[in-house]
């Protein structure tokens, strides 16, 4: 959140639309490094911090 809020200084709304792979060429990440987040560490991040509005 610090990357995307903080260092891009993307707005709430631009941020969590974004994805893994949007957001890692933003950083000027290389694919591999952005590899770590699979669909299954994205699924348990979601269940440990589900949205609510």
């Amino acid at each position: 959140m610090h990357a995307g809020l903080g260092l891009l200084r993307l707005s709430p709304d631009a941020f969590w639309r974004m994805t893994p792979r949007e957001l890692s060429a933003a950083l000027g990440w290389s694919g591999a490094r952005a590899a770590h987040c699979d669909r299954a560490a994205l699924d348990a991040l979601l269940q440990r911090f589900p949205d609510t509005a």
